[in-house]
């Protein structure tokens, strides 16, 4: 899940909008608008939007404090999270790793619903405070406002303590199973079918609803249902490739026998006689015999089809110094990290001053595909 819109740093940690942010928060601003008019028509239109639209922008707030709880508490524990994107049912703190004990995701789990809770409960309070009364209709825009963050809040925290992985209650769960069974891997697979079993139930209460008549509502539970289906998928299956790749090492599944190409190569020339006829997708670029950097199709894309002739793999490769690199005793599962990190196909194998080869996420597929094929 990354960013469409990126909106700076908070901590150290990139925040973030996906597209479809746009929607929910437009949906939001219709729906309270269409609340706040049936229940307080005298505020007027200029009020109603207004209230609307800012009700909708705080409640993303919260939301991003819900993730950003996730994101502070993993730093403690030793885990970086690279971004926080807010999208379409809700936010996703981007952990650059699984945690390596129950404890740590037992914590990690447990403090985004504690902290929905506690801004709940505390806006209610403030609410309380200066006039309002439950059961009570709010009589001024400012206590409208506080009460629906407040309610919205508590229902968001105990809508993520639901045991369906990956939501934070699914991630509760998972680190219960994994405490009594001294087993990350079967407790992740486990916490996975739990939260396959609620996403299928909630898309059948979602078509139920929307043939009895609840029409929007309905499609949005199944929505809700058929995204969590997808995410417990691919978490169990990013656990399995994890374990998969166990005790694995770069020097197991990379390249080495890398094409080398000399930098004063026209891009045409690269073209045309290495890149579409030997159907690999990293090369090598040389200049005074000694590796220079490596250049992929991702270089060429980016470079217009008239400057072909006159551009040189020197001039569009990406230099070896500005590339991570790893060893050949490097884990492959911390080498798949780094690509992830910097947003990279490949990296190049060093020991010493000596180029080994390039490892790519190809070379790891295949060898899962080779494994798999023999039944390992």
């Amino acid at each position: 899940m990354k960013s469409s819109i990126r909106l700076g740093k908070l901590f150290g940690i990139e925040i973030g909008l996906h597209y479809s942010w746009f929607l929910i928060a437009l949906l939001i601003v219709m729906s309270l608008s269409s609340q706040f008019r049936e229940s307080h028509a005298e505020w007027g239109s200029n009020v109603i939007w207004a209230l609307s639209g800012l009700t909708a922008i705080l409640f993303f707030v919260t939301l991003l404090a819900h993730e950003m709880s996730h994101a502070l508490v993993a730093r403690t524990r030793g885990l970086t999270t690279k971004a926080i994107t807010l999208f379409a049912l809700g936010g996703v703190a981007q952990i650059e790793k699984e945690p390596e004990d129950a404890k740590t995701e037992f914590l990690v789990g447990i403090v985004g619903p504690l902290s929905s809770a506690v801004i709940g409960v505390v806006l209610l309070g403030v609410a309380w405070a200066i006039g309002w009364r439950i059961a009570a209709s709010p009589a001024t825009p400012l206590l409208a406002m506080l009460v629906w963050l407040g309610y919205i809040n508590l229902t968001l925290a105990a809508f993520n303590m639901i045991p369906g992985y990956p939501l934070d209650g699914g991630r509760i769960l998972r680190s219960i199973l994994w405490m009594t069974s001294h087993d990350g891997v079967r407790a992740t697979q486990m916490a996975a079918n739990v939260g396959k079993a609620i996403a299928l139930l909630f898309i059948a209460l979602g078509i139920f609803r929307y043939f009895s008549g609840a029409g929007f509502g309905g499609l949005w539970i199944a929505f809700i249902g058929w995204f969590l289906l997808q995410a417990a998928t691919a978490s169990a299956s990013s656990v399995a490739l994890t374990a998969g790749l166990k005790g694995v090492r770069v020097s197991d599944v990379m390249t080495s026998d890398c094409v080398m190409l000399d930098g004063n190569m026209n891009v045409e020339q690269f073209v045309d006689q290495y890149l579409l006829r030997s159907g690999k997708r990293c090369f090598v670029v040389q200049q005074n015999g000694e590796v220079a950097g490596l250049v992929t199709s991702h270089e060429i894309k980016e470079l217009e089809r008239p400057r072909w002739p006159y551009t040189t793999l020197s001039d569009i490769m990406r230099p070896l110094d500005q590339l991570h690199t790893v060893a050949p005793t490097t884990p492959v599962m911390e080498a798949l990290e780094t690509m992830g990190r910097d947003d990279v196909n490949q990296l190049p194998v060093v020991s010493g001053n000596h180029l080994d080869g390039v490892i790519t996420r190809a070379n790891v597929v295949q060898f899962l595909h080779t494994r798999a094929e023999l039944g390992r």
